[in-house]
């Protein structure tokens, strides 16, 4: 049985009233929104965020809410290098365990001598190190797979990253390039062994790697995050004094009594920081730089901590996230950078389309790594059960 459209598209109609009345509500506060972000004195909110407790996450606005910036001249002589990941997690319904990653490359030149390289790089992981991280100083282990074989993959494409830094020719500027977050969420919630060996061995040392580049030559670490949802930025203005009107912050003693929509703060809430800077930024400009007040971020990343921005490129508000010890040039190579990756993209960063072109692992690919592993186990005599549930997908009846 499949998806009946006819039903569905009875209750989208049925839906359409509700949904009107929610966009009506965001766009009134979005309105009040801006009226109150060029209020927003920066040291009190800070102080008002750091010495209060609240329900949501806030950026650490420094510099101030309001401000837009042009992007500098972008070098015709640079280089892009982008890295994207996939992987195929452990199968209990497969030949054997094991996962693997694929790495995608992209490094465009842009100049003088212009040049591409395109590539991947897979790798197969089965021995029990590799499928189990252990805590060195007890009997404690957790198996690599779902969300923490996702944190393996984001820490093996920074890994990924340095390497192409470090191959970049000398004195070319360079944009490090990644997708997605630079906060690895995922590892908020688990066990400390698991932080040490991926945040504490790998990630400080991949991206100490980057910073000594960045160092001796013009390099910005980004990661690109499209469409973002997130509301940092916003959620700093709805505890500054002017939104949030309470002396100290406190969200669970002052209105933890007061229903949704009541609290003072209601009237921006709803409204996403991309939603905010789409109405504040002309195409072209970005945002004023912000710093996570993640609890990963500031309990485990050290000196690696996160800034962010945001970006009006045109289709779209991208959010561009880089290490905290980024120089000013380097966040203006990364802003000029990007944006000409946009246009080039069509949208979306090209060297970031060209790297998950290669890292992508199709439906057809998972089969035939699946008979890859089935038959290469069998041809060597090696044990390679397989569920009855995965035989029932191979051999359809009626």
């Amino acid at each position: 049985m499949t998806l009946d459209l006819a039903k569905t598209a009875g209750q989208l109609y049925a839906a359409l009233p509700e949904m009107r009345g929610q966009w009506r509500e965001h766009n009134d506060a979005l309105g009040v929104a801006l009226e109150r972000c060029a209020d927003v004195d920066a040291l009190d909110t800070e102080a008002r965020r750091a010495q209060g407790k609240t329900t949501w996450l806030a950026a650490r606005v420094e510099n101030g809410v309001a401000g837009a910036f042009p992007p500098p001249a972008l070098p015709p002589d640079h280089i892009v290098v982008a890295v994207d990941g996939s992987h195929i997690d452990v199968d209990r319904h497969a030949a054997a365990r094991c996962f693997l990653i694929n790495i995608g490359v992209a490094a465009l030149r842009y100049g003088e001598i212009p040049d591409a390289d395109l590539r991947s790089e897979p790798a197969l992981c089965a021995d029990d190190r590799s499928l189990f991280l252990r805590d060195p100083y007890g009997v404690r282990e957790q198996a690599v797979e779902g969300a923490l074989l996702g944190m393996h993959r984001a820490i093996a494409e920074i890994e990924a990253l340095a390497d192409e830094a470090e191959r970049a020719p000398e004195g070319l500027p360079t944009l490090a390039l990644l997708d997605g977050t630079l906060v690895l969420w995922g590892l908020s919630g688990g066990p400390d062994f698991a932080r040490r060996e991926l945040i504490d061995r790998r990630f400080k040392n991949a991206m100490g790697r980057l910073r000594a580049e960045a160092e001796r030559r013009p390099l910005a670490v980004a990661s690109h995050i499209s469409r973002p949802r997130s509301n940092e930025v916003m959620n700093a203005v709805r505890i500054s004094r002017n939104v949030c009107r309470w002396e100290q912050v406190n969200c669970d003693a002052n209105c933890g009594q007061i229903p949704a929509g009541e609290r003072n703060c209601d009237v921006v809430a709803g409204v996403t920081d991309a939603a905010l800077f789409a109405r504040t930024l002309a195409p072209g400009e970005r945002s004023q730089t912000f710093l996570s007040a993640s609890g990963i971020v500031e309990e485990s990343y050290g000196e690696h901590g996160v800034l962010f921005f945001y970006v009006n490129a045109g289709e779209e508000v991208a959010r561009l996230e880089m290490p905290s010890w980024t120089s000013a040039e380097g966040v203006g190579l990364a802003h000029a950078a990007l944006l000409a990756q946009t246009e080039k993209g069509r949208g979306y960063p090209l060297a970031l389309q060209e790297a998950h072109e290669q890292a992508v692992v199709t439906g057809p690919d998972r089969r035939d790594f699946a008979r890859l592993l089935y038959e290469t186990m069998s041809e060597e005599r090696l044990p390679a059960p397989t569920s009855q549930k995965a035989q029932s997908k191979r051999t359809r009846f009626v």
